[in-house]
């Protein structure tokens, strides 16, 4: 039952590590201007309708949390 215990403590841990990086970035994120303009990034705009994706900042932010994740998973 203990294993289970610390189990539980060391995803709340690396759970709140996780959340206290995610506010930082969005903190961070008014400074880095070229997030979200990334050339690959999709804008459409109409008279009276924007659409926007963006598809290179995604996969940008996807390889660096593959990364991070991998590094952390690594034992």
């Amino acid at each position: 039952m203990i294993d289970g215990i610390q189990y539980i403590g060391r995803f709340l841990i690396i759970f709140g590590v996780v959340i206290i990086a995610i506010g930082g970035l969005l903190l961070l994120s008014g400074k880095i201007h070229w997030l979200g303009r990334l050339p690959g990034d999709i804008i459409i705009q109409r008279k009276n309708f924007t659409f926007y994706f963006p598809l290179a900042t995604s996969i940008l932010i996807s390889l660096l949390l593959t990364f991070i994740f991998w590094i952390i998973g690594r034992r």
